[in-house]
């Protein structure tokens, strides 16, 4: 064997050995780091995704109540109401008004922005109101004309929620997140998740993630795919 083959399998040996052995111990070793944890302003965006998914329950919801032929089950209705007045009223909307929509006004900034958005807080919860009322009774929205009301209201309060958030998102939220440090703002999405936990429970934001889910499954809308258009 000459010299470079030789030297070739001494590095080949090597290169083994490390894999197999000491390397691989020393990677195994070494402590996975830390994911970054989700800021103030992350946190209250991903809570808009988990409204927007309720959105589309009401989409669907309010095209069945406008077919006298389609199925349209007050209990899964009442299921996303509760779930929008608990997450997205009870809690979300509750950071934002005590949180987030005082700070700006405070700073002189949005504050006409900040109306709007406060009135169409309270347009939304008489909505939900109204909505859980007609969802209750054993014949509910069974008539032609209570499923034309509710299938009105749906229609109201998705067409009001989503630019709202969509405005939150690009306006408020960027505006709120330049009032602070770095410093400042770490603690203030640390203050946001103790929160999240005191109100919601520890699994708050991933429990409401499941309950919209099994929503979506209850009228057929959980297939991202089946949103794609067609080419033909």
């Amino acid at each position: 064997m000459n010299e470079a083959s030789s030297r070739r399998g001494f590095l080949s040996a090597v290169v083994l050995l490390g894999v197999g052995g000491t390397a691989s111990n020393a990677v195994a070793a070494t402590p996975k780091s830390k994911p970054a944890e989700v800021n103030a302003t992350e946190d209250l965006m991903r809570e808009h995704g988990i409204i927007r998914r309720t959105l589309l329950v009401y989409d669907e919801f309010a095209r069945r109540l406008g077919s006298p032929e389609e199925k349209a089950p007050a209990e899964v209705l009442a299921q996303a109401a509760r779930l929008m007045q608990r997450f997205g009223e009870g809690y979300h909307e509750k950071t934002e008004e005590t949180e987030v929509f005082p700070r700006l006004v405070k700073a002189g900034q949005q504050k006409e922005l900040v109306q709007v958005l406060l009135e169409q807080h309270a347009a939304g919860r008489r909505l939900t109101a109204s909505m859980l009322a007609a969802t209750s009774g054993r014949d509910a929205l069974t008539q032609p004309q209570p499923r034309a009301a509710t299938a009105r209201q749906l229609t109201q309060f998705t067409r009001m929620y989503r630019p709202h958030a969509a405005r939150e998102d690009t306006v408020l939220f960027p505006a709120f997140r330049n009032l602070f440090d770095e410093k400042q703002f770490k603690e203030l999405g640390e203050r946001f998740e103790e929160q999240e936990h005191r109100l919601l429970g520890n699994d708050g934001f991933e429990n409401a993630l499941k309950e919209v889910e099994q929503l979506e499954r209850a009228l057929g809308v959980h297939d991202l795919a089946r949103f794609t258009p067609s080419e033909k």
